[in-house]
């Protein structure tokens, strides 16, 4: 185990993106593009910085009926499959999979 500081205070800056907690989750949401508003819903109430509004430099694109710009993208090596998304999501588009290993 880590030695934790005392009074497991945190004196790093947005140190929980070095970690890799991707690993947690059983289920992870999966964004139907078809179905995607780009609300951005999933986006205001995740808890970990895994939803971006755009999507990352040299990431495919979902679909060709998707615009680049327009990707609402789920950074998975983050998301921790909580199922936020998944239940505020207006139009049902983010669904959950059973996580593969």
């Amino acid at each position: 185990m880590k030695e934790i500081t005392k009074g497991a205070i945190i004196y790093e800056p947005q140190n929980t993106y070095t970690y890799l907690t991707g690993g947690w989750r059983t289920f992870r949401p999966v964004i139907n593009y078809e179905k995607c508003i780009r609300c951005y819903i999933c986006w205001t109430y995740c808890p970990e910085p895994a939803i971006f509004k755009r999507k990352p430099a040299g990431e495919p694109v979902p679909n060709e009926r998707v615009a680049e710009k327009d990707v609402v993208y789920i950074d998975y090596d983050h998301c921790k499959g909580c199922g936020i998304c998944v239940a505020e999501c207006p139009v049902k588009a983010i669904e959950f999979v059973k996580e593969e290993k």
